[in-house]
């Protein structure tokens, strides 16, 4: 470990300083040998240099890319997205392409977009102060949730179909079911049915081709609309090509600000989903199915995700504690009021991290995007950062599980980067990879500290591709820069990687004037800023 990397290491706190000193640094060379914890090459990676000259930090009022690169605007907040009127919701974050295969074109798909808050400057045009009141919240609740918007690569790029019969919404008014063990049960009303999804931040795609949109900071939106807190919280899933099947909330995956989900198959065939809390002190989870995937199964494979054991990450003993009402009641030994609390497998779902942290799991630094590498099968997590611990720019950790298995209980991990002015960015978030075996993450420093002392070297928020393998693995290329005081979210490859969908989120967020806009980013005429997703090609 060369001294820069070290260093790199002692800035990110106390776990990232346990992984430097055990010398896990490449780990999957030095322990895939003779060890147990190195899984083979689902894929082979190209491992090609980088196909676009790296960019540096700037505050630019704009989406700005390598040489040879171009972006369109898909949707932005308000555009029409059916020839019902619907319209693109607020805030859009984590995004996801699903094909349409035809004969007149493979350039046609379903993009799903999530919606994750609202400004009240920019949806009312004032800020509310005091309560809002009943048409408010229909407003709120309506630009949150997600889109289902079709789009098309035509003459003049990707576009969104305007008259597209699949487009539509779903939203905080959506009635929507419960699976699992809090279905009906008293820790939630004792009801199965529930309105609407907000605080949609990341998610994940299934196994069977549908999508699992999370709910992250639901708190603030249920208090305001009056809606009761357990309802939300949730990994939901919905079928973007079938109105007809229900969106549903699984229960069984844990009720905490969920970031995303990330889904794998255990050796021995049942389905486990990796998860983050994204909050200070918050732990990384993954959820293992009771029954087996059945590759023809189609969504009856949606029945997995209601029955199975949600565990916990325990990075002291290197072990993944079952989250159970056992488990639970064990830990709290003779607390009379924690045994009031958890009385059935539906408590601890409800109140995850209560209970995570009650039987030893480990509280990290903001665990955000989890993803699966298709190549290796390690798993990657993105912690965003944690001021609580002198982490201010975050790290990525890598998970090694137990004989290549990710339904095993042990694991090893290592901090495959760090965030800081030695590898040029901070605070990562959503991640991706591309088929030469590169992490792709964009960074999320907030708004109000971009020009504070240790932030501004990093200029605007921004997107980076950092490879995994080789010499470079670890160093962090700056590919994109945001439109000032925006955040880039929710990173999505067509199947070709001759496109990359993106959201810009939150333009001109610490705006107090329209009159007086801190971004005018997407500049339309009206010049205010819109959140929007874009379509990047010159890949």
């Amino acid at each position: 470990m060369d001294r820069k990397k070290f260093l790199t290491y002692v800035g990110t706190g106390t776990v990232a300083l346990a992984a430097a000193s055990t010398g896990l640094d490449g780990i999957a060379d030095k322990v895939g040998a003779k060890g147990n914890f190195h899984k083979p090459m689902k894929k082979t990676p190209k491992y090609g240099p980088l196909k676009f000259k790296p960019i540096e930090p700037t505050s630019k009022d704009d989406l700005v890319l390598p040489k040879g690169y171009q972006y369109n605007v898909i949707a932005a907040y308000g555009d029409k997205i059916n020839p019902k009127g619907e319209t693109f919701g607020y805030n859009n974050d984590y995004t996801l392409y699903f094909p349409i295969k035809s004969d007149i074109s493979e350039e046609r798909g379903l993009l799903w977009v999530n919606h994750e808050y609202v400004e009240d400057l920019f949806v009312f045009g004032k800020k509310i102060k005091g309560d809002y009141n009943a048409s408010q919240i229909q407003t709120v609740l309506y630009n949150q949730g997600g889109s289902i918007i079709e789009v098309v690569n035509g003459k003049g790029g990707w576009e969104l179909d305007p008259a597209s019969t699949h487009a539509r919404r779903v939203t905080g008014l959506t009635p929507i079911q419960l699976t699992g063990p809090a279905k009906n049960s008293k820790a939630v009303g004792n009801v199965s049915t529930v309105q609407g999804t907000f605080a949609n931040c990341s998610g994940g795609k299934t196994l069977w081709n549908t999508l699992l949109t999370c709910e992250e900071n639901f708190e603030y939106t249920a208090g305001a609309a009056n809606l009761n807190e357990t309802h939300y919280g949730w990994a939901v899933e919905v079928d973007p090509f079938d109105a007809n099947f229900a969106v549903r909330k699984h229960t069984s995956l844990g009720r905490f600000n969920h970031e995303n989900t990330c889904m794998g198959l255990a050796k021995n065939g049942r389905v486990v989903v990796y998860m983050g809390d994204d909050k200070k002190d918050a732990c990384v989870y993954k959820f293992v199915s009771e029954g087996k995937f059945d590759p023809h199964a189609g969504k009856k494979n949606s029945k997995l995700l209601e029955a199975g054991t949600l565990y916990v990450a325990s990075f002291k003993k290197g072990a993944w504690l079952p989250l159970t009402v056992g488990a639970v009641r064990e830990a709290a030994a003779d607390d009379k009021e924690v045994l009031e609390k958890f009385q059935a497998q539906a408590d601890v779902v409800v109140n995850a991290h209560e209970a995570a942290i009650l039987i030893g799991g480990t509280p990290t630094d903001r665990p955000e995007d989890v993803e699966i590498s298709p190549f290796d099968g390690t798993i990657y997590v993105a912690h965003t950062n944690n001021d609580r611990h002198g982490n201010m720019h975050g790290h990525i950790t890598r998970f090694f599980e137990k004989d290549d298995d990710h339904g095993s209980l042990e694991f090893q991990f290592a901090i495959f980067a760090a965030g800081g002015i030695q590898s040029g960015f901070s605070a990562p978030d959503n991640l991706t990879f591309d088929e030469d075996g590169n992490l792709w993450t964009v960074t999320d420093i907030s708004s109000s500290k971009l020009n504070t002392t240790i932030w501004k070297p990093f200029g605007n928020n921004g997107m980076f591709v950092i490879p995994t393998h080789g010499k470079e693995q670890g160093v962090a290329f700056q590919f994109a820069s945001a439109p000032n005081e925006a955040e880039l979210t929710g990173p999505c490859f067509t199947p070709d990687e001759k496109t990359l969908f993106l959201s810009v989120q939150h333009p001109g967020e610490n705006t107090e004037n329209l009159a007086n806009p801190h971004s005018v980013w997407p500049h339309r005429r009206d010049n205010m800023p819109r959140p929007g997703v874009v379509a990047i090609t010159g890949f």
